[in-house]
């Protein structure tokens, strides 16, 4: 519970529209709102499943209230289903990675992927769409491998959680995908909430380390709310 405020003395949105995401009460800021986009292929194509340890390498200004308005995350993943352990960087709010020296396009656009592996890097869109090698210019005789990861019919997520509550194959993104992708994902948030490194055990889902963060874990709802 809280007074409602429109707008910031400079004129942006205190909550609504859009800006309630940044708010911890409310919202899971840039990681809550674009990771499980920007990480899906990530995911999917690596098979990353829970981290053994993510920290804070940089951010801006943290509060006991919102997310900061940029940061940049270190994910550790151990060896699983026959991969090798591996690291995933996390970027928002502006700050960039690397440039690739391969990359032949003028800038980065507005958010995407970028694998890095011992043979060569592969680059893709916000959505993990238009994947193409690095260079570029090397897709021009590259033979694309037929698909193995189920897409959603006529790529429309509604028509694919309809079609599975009416008896059909599970939704691309049913639970058992999308529950330890996003928890995955917000161990950033926990990360920067703590200020140090968390080192997580799945199983128990605590920060082995850090019995404090106990508190961002569960939410904590006002007296007649409850899920």
């Amino acid at each position: 519970m809280r007074p409602f405020l429109a707008k910031w003395p400079d004129g942006a949105n205190v909550y609504h529209p859009f800006a309630w995401r940044g708010w911890w009460d409310f919202g899971c800021g840039a990681l809550g709102d674009m990771a499980c986009h920007v990480m899906d292929g990530a995911n999917w194509a690596l098979k990353l499943g829970a981290p053994t340890s993510v920290e804070v390498v940089d951010s801006a200004p943290t509060s006991s209230e919102m997310a900061p308005a940029w940061s940049i995350l270190h994910y550790e993943f151990p060896p699983r289903e026959g991969m090798p352990a591996c690291k995933l960087m996390w970027y928002d709010g502006g700050v960039l990675p690397e440039r690739p020296r391969e990359m032949e396009a003028a800038q980065f656009g507005a958010s995407g992927t970028i694998f890095i592996g011992d043979k060569g890097k592969i680059m893709c869109g916000e959505y993990c769409d238009h994947p193409r090698l690095l260079p570029e210019s090397s897709m021009a005789d590259y033979l694309r491998p037929d698909a193995t990861i189920p897409r959603v019919p006529g790529n429309d997520p509604y028509q694919d959680f309809i079609r599975a509550c009416k008896g059909g194959p599970p939704a691309c993104s049913n639970f058992d995908v999308s529950g330890p992708f996003t928890e995955m994902v917000l161990l950033g948030n926990l990360a920067l909430r703590a200020g140090r490194k968390i080192e997580w055990d799945p199983a128990r889902m605590r920060a082995k380390n850090l019995p404090e963060t106990d508190q961002f874990i569960q939410a904590h709802y006002r007296q007649g709310w409850r899920v």
